[in-house]
């Protein structure tokens, strides 16, 4: 059976970042290229400032970002690049998620296949993208210096584990009073428990302050707009679409071995 709902994971993952793939190509990508333009702005007039030692370092980063784009150019990054990543990265989520289902399936609570899935879909884009993102929320380029980038990637994953982890006490919390306090009371309780830990976590964990004071507004919100619709669109479409599939699954009767015929006397 897990191995029948890690195929349809795998199945609706592809979906999901197909559809992933056309809300980022519509709503993500003119603002990435806005972003870039600005960046090689930014870079141009540094590069006519600086003089000496800077300026050869602007001009080396000018080289380097000149071959890249040789290398790999922004059709191909918003075309089939885009497309492979989004898919493949869609297609590994569907797994996890559909073994993630199959852990949880029938021991958190008595929902069926359909509201099983919707709740964990809710639950993971709570706990990998948004509570994360409002501590560190996506950032277009030109914003960020390269020296930090692993510092930024370590406090974004920090926060998500530390996101799931309040999760997980916040259901282990819930179940525990669901019996004495009955399931409102017991979800209400749980959910606090659940906002009260991550904001702790956010208030605890280091801020990050590198947006340039003249970088666009507008570019910024529309980035992050289409960060979070790309998320909602992956999740929303593993969450319903993988209830269906799964539930069809757990209806198909369980394969039989026929037994072998005796050999005649």
């Amino acid at each position: 059976m897990m191995r029948a709902l890690l195929i349809r994971g795998m199945l609706v993952g592809v979906l999901a970042g197909l559809l992933s793939f056309g809300v980022a190509r519509v709503l993500g990508e003119p603002q990435l290229d806005r972003a870039i333009a600005y960046e090689d702005q930014t870079d141009a007039a540094a590069g006519a400032r600086d003089v000496g030692h800077q300026h050869g370092t602007t001009a080396a980063t000018e080289r380097d970002h000149g071959a890249a784009e040789e290398s790999v150019s922004r059709d191909t990054q918003r075309g089939i690049g885009l497309l492979t990543a989004t898919m493949v990265y869609g297609a590994a989520l569907g797994g996890l998620f559909a073994i993630t289902f199959g852990f949880v399936y029938g021991r958190v609570g008595p929902w069926d296949a359909r509201t099983t899935a919707l709740l964990l879909a809710v639950a993971a884009f709570l706990t990998v993208y948004f509570v994360p993102t409002l501590k560190y929320p996506a950032n277009p380029p030109a914003i960020g210096s390269d020296d930090t980038i692993m510092w930024r990637t370590q406090l974004f994953f920090a926060m998500v584990a530390l996101a799931i982890a309040a999760m997980i006490i916040a259901v282990m919390v819930a179940r525990a009073l669901a019996g004495p306090r009955g399931a409102w009371d017991a979800t209400l309780i749980g959910g606090a428990v659940f906002i009260g830990l991550v904001v702790l976590a956010a208030m605890l964990m280091p801020a990050l302050d590198e947006i340039p004071a003249n970088f666009p507004a507008d570019v910024l919100a529309k980035f992050r707009m289409a960060s979070l619709a790309i998320q909602a669109t992956l999740w929303a479409t593993l969450g319903l679409v993988f209830g269906r599939v799964a539930e069809a699954a757990l209806r198909e009767p369980p394969q039989r071995t026929l037994p072998s015929a005796r050999a005649s006397p």
